[in-house]
């Protein structure tokens, strides 16, 4: 998910040096919502996660 973070904010850069204000405005906006997303799946994943190990060797 990351990964689409830095693709629309790529996309963003690429509209704005050709003077496309409203694609990157809209770029911006949907990095954004996908960044915030990111990072509360994130934080989701570590408190459930608990300092639980996935095995391997102890």
């Amino acid at each position: 998910m990351l990964s689409w973070v830095i693709v629309f904010f790529v996309f963003s850069i690429v509209a704005a040096i050709f003077g496309f204000g409203q694609l990157d405005g809209s770029f911006s906006y949907f990095g954004q919502i996908l960044f915030y997303v990111f990072l509360i799946l994130f934080f989701i994943s570590l408190f459930f996660r608990g300092g639980k190990s996935r095995g391997g060797i102890s």
